[in-house]
């Protein structure tokens, strides 16, 4: 299997290199000025959610502007603008009447590279091809408005993954809840389930010896080969509505652990039985509950804002063992967080950065600064040293070195 990869100097997916939200371990400085970590360089940026990716020299996102949804690539070293592609509208009005606006209409999709191309989503679903160097369009594929794909409330939010000539991604309804597409021209590889969508992104892992492509959509967990679409297994996993947002973190070769905001949090584990697989919850944990920011693993605890919406949202260690709470720290808002060796980075929504040391018993903060403005939703990317960060009005190179 062959999924996104790359050189050390790269960030190409949604959750880094690993999809698993750790970076390479890196030297960082433990504390830092006043003012927080050298900015290397600061630009305005539209409304928009998705995380920026990188081949280490240059930098792509989406944003909005006005009534499109611009891709953007951005030189890595001075933020300046290499080449910019307009490729989308705002929803329709039957369109609009089935999504809750609140936030806006900037891009939730994370990009992902793979080889020349980049593969971008849009607030409305249309999944493009483009060419990295110039932003030239190769192809696109309509996944709610020609395909039938689920409309979300908040806009198309999940991130493409790839493996081997192919990127999957959810879609949403009857026979396409998940779809693969060719990467080079973006015909259909396969089509599997039933489910509507969600926010969530889908996962790669090995399980029972076996590869999988897991996601959590709106009524179910499922897996699938990755070669052919066929569905591995299911298991129940019914929100009250479709914010799903928080991806499955697999914990051992047969155990993974999904969260959401209204059920909580859930170990699922997996045997073969007679040639099938089957899904077993061990344990379930109604007081972890997980709007959209990551789950990050440190060995035998899992961290995250605990919450959402109007109500607080600790930062939390949760037990894999039992699903237990360890610990909260109360004084926090929703926050993205970013495993770097023996340290943690967070950013809270409201812009604060925090370097941090987190395990069972506790959290030790090392260095704070206040570096963007509210909502900053965004996980960070790590780059060697050079941490990128965006909220809904800028984005900022920051430098992490000693």
């Amino acid at each position: 299997m062959l999924l996104a990869g790359g050189p050390a100097d790269a960030w190409l997916q949604w959750g880094g290199p690993t999809r698993n939200f750790q970076a390479a371990p890196v030297p960082l400085a433990d504390a830092w000025p006043a003012d927080g970590p050298r900015v290397v360089w600061k630009r305005d940026l539209g409304v928009g959610f998705s995380s920026i990716v990188t081949d280490g020299r240059t930098l792509y996102t989406l944003f909005k502007r006005d009534k499109e949804t611009v891709v953007i690539a951005l030189d890595a070293a001075s933020g300046k603008t290499v080449w910019e592609q307009a490729v989308d509208a705002e929803p329709n009005a039957a369109e609009a009447k089935e999504m809750d606006l609140q936030h806006g209409l900037g891009p939730g999709s994370t990009p992902l590279i793979s080889g020349d191309k980049l593969f971008a989503v849009t607030f409305m679903g249309r999944l493009l091809a483009l060419d990295r160097a110039t932003g030239r369009i190769v192809w696109s594929q309509e996944l709610i408005r020609r395909l039938g794909g689920t409309i979300v409330s908040y806009g198309y939010a999940n991130s493409p993954i790839a493996d081997e000539d192919k990127i999957i991604l959810p879609v949403g309804g009857k026979g396409h809840a998940l779809m693969a597409f060719r990467m080079r021209d973006g015909s259909v590889a396969w089509q599997s389930g039933d489910s509507d969508n969600a926010n969530s992104s889908p996962i790669h892992a090995k399980l029972l010896g076996e590869d999988q492509i897991i996601v959590q959509l709106q009524d179910e967990l499922m897996a699938v080969n990755p070669a052919t679409g066929a569905i591995l297994w299911r298991h129940p996993h019914r929100e009250k509505s479709d914010i799903e947002a928080s991806d499955p973190v697999v914990v051992s070769g047969d155990t993974l652990i999904a969260a959401s905001l209204n059920i909580g949090a859930r170990e699922i584990q997996l045997k073969r039985e007679n040639g099938k697989i089957t899904a077993t919850e061990v344990w379930t944990a109604p007081k972890m509950r997980v709007m959209h920011g990551n789950m990050l693993r440190i060995g035998d605890c899992l961290y995250a804002s605990n919450g959402g919406g109007f109500g607080p949202t600790p930062l939390a260690a949760m037990r894999i063992s039992d699903g237990a709470i360890a610990w909260q720290e109360r004084k926090f808002l929703k926050s993205a967080l970013l495993g770097v060796g023996d340290k943690t980075i967070i950013l809270e929504e409201d812009g604060r950065l925090l370097l941090a040391t987190l395990s069972p018993e506790g959290m030790k903060t090392l260095a704070e600064a206040e570096v963007l403005s509210e909502p900053a939703w965004t996980p960070p990317t790590l780059v060697g040293t050079r941490l990128y960060l965006r909220d809904t009005k800028s984005i900022v190179a920051l430098d992490f070195s000693r």
